[in-house]
């Protein structure tokens, strides 16, 4: 594992993502109206959350030695929670500053800690395995970019993407926020240009359509060295 400095972000710095994020919370622009932060239905939906658990504790618990884990875009963290005993150290990270410290209030364990960062800007916590669950579909092409160097870092890779069912052409350019490349009948793939995220090993863990039929969602392991 290399070592490299974690950033920590304390004050409400106004980055443009960041600003587009407090206002899908702000807004519940993900719905949960009854909840005072809601990452919406892919982090509550029990038939899309409970398979994704159960996969992701089937790959700790095949280690020895318990992982490092590295949520990038842990959101509510209602899924999270669900990993932190199968973890060495779970780090949370998140760039809304009032969700990280709705986190810290709510979440506490001798081996959790939440961090608020800007992904694409701030040097991570180092860790074993780096989890980004529907994270990156948000993100433009170019704030992806920022971030892939830095997952090099890591021996996993935990992705999870809202994709189109079939054959559609990847990495259409978006706009940070809110909204998905699946609304232009395309989804991420980090392998293709204009990427080229290198790995060793390429594993799909898992594979859900949601109930309203849009596209599906896939979770993808990746070993990087």
């Amino acid at each position: 594992m290399k070592n490299r400095k974690s950033k920590i972000e304390s004050t409400k710095t106004p980055w443009p993502t960041k600003a587009a994020m407090e206002q899908v919370y702000r807004m519940k622009l993900w719905g949960g109206a009854n909840f005072d932060f809601y990452s919406g239905i892919g982090s509550h939906d029990p038939k899309l959350v409970h398979p994704y658990i159960a996969v992701l504790l089937k790959f700790l618990t095949s280690f020895e030695n318990p992982l490092v884990l590295c949520d990038l875009g842990c959101g509510d963290f209602n899924v999270g929670k669900e990993l932190v005993e199968y973890s060495k150290k779970y780090i949370g990270v998140d760039i809304v500053y009032d969700l990280i410290q709705r986190n810290k209030e709510k979440f506490q364990g001798e081996n959790l800690e939440f961090h608020c960062l800007d992904i694409t800007s701030a040097d991570l916590p180092s860790g074993d395995c780096a989890i980004l669950r529907q994270v990156l579909q948000h993100l433009s092409n170019t704030e992806v970019k920022q971030v892939l160097p830095k997952l090099s870092s890591f021996k996993y890779v935990i992705l999870t993407e809202h994709l189109p069912e079939g054959d559609f052409v990847p990495n259409e350019e978006i706009i940070s926020g809110q909204g998905i490349r699946l609304k232009k009948q395309s989804g991420l793939n980090l392998l293709v240009a204009p990427f080229y995220f290198k790995v060793k090993e390429e594993k799909q863990l898992l594979s859900i359509i949601p109930e309203d039929g849009k596209g599906v969602i896939v979770t993808t392991l990746y070993k990087i060295f």
